[in-house]
C-alpha cells in the first residue's frame, strides 16, 4: 500500500492539507527548541515554555534552535 502520494483535486483541501503541514512546522520548531535546552540542561520556566509553544512563525522558532544551540542562559534565546 502506498501512503501519502494522493493529490488533493479541490482548492478547498488542497488548502486545509498546506495549512496543517504548517501547523506541524511550527509545532516541531517549538519542540525542537526545548529539547536543545532541556538536552543542554538550561531550565525552561512555565512561561517560557508557554511563550515558545504558542508562537506561530517558523522563522523565529527556527532562529530560537539555532540559538538554543550556544546559548547559557534562556535570557541569551531571546535576546
Amino acid at each position: 500500500m502506498v501512503v501519502g502520494t494522493y493529490e488533493y483535486k479541490s482548492d478547498f483541501a488542497r488548502k486545509y492539507v498546506v495549512e496543517g503541514k504548517e501547523e506541524g512546522k511550527v509545532e516541531e520548531a517549538g519542540k525542537a527548541v526545548l529539547l536543545v535546552l532541556e538536552a543542554r540542561g538550561i531550565a525552561v520556566p512555565e512561561e517560557v515554555r508557554a511563550r515558545i509553544s504558542g508562537c506561530d512563525d517558523v522563522s523565529l522558532l527556527e532562529t530560537w534552535v539555532r540559538r538554543a544551540a550556544t546559548v547559557d542562559s534562556i535570557d541569551e534565546l531571546f535576546g
